[in-house]
């Protein structure tokens, strides 16, 4: 799940001026595992993923509906 930015630093403030990582993640509803990833990395800010691949190839399923107008899968 994407965290806003300002949602982020505002757990890491609360670790950094003492607050546990446990009660973090209970008063902000979120997993230990996520205040540890987000301690220990160098930069906050987004990264942009350079490729992945996609579910869906819209081309190939517009080509499909054009051809099969009537049909109806359930």
């Amino acid at each position: 799940m994407p965290y806003s930015l300002n949602f982020i630093k505002k757990v890491i403030n609360f670790v950094e001026n003492g607050g546990t990582i446990t009660k973090a993640a209970h008063i902000f509803g979120i997993g230990r595992a996520s205040i540890y990833r987000w301690l220990y990395r160098p930069k906050l800010s987004a990264t942009k993923v350079k490729s992945h691949q996609r579910k869906l190839d819209w081309k190939e399923l517009e080509k499909d509906v054009k051809q099969n107008p009537q049909s109806k899968k359930i």
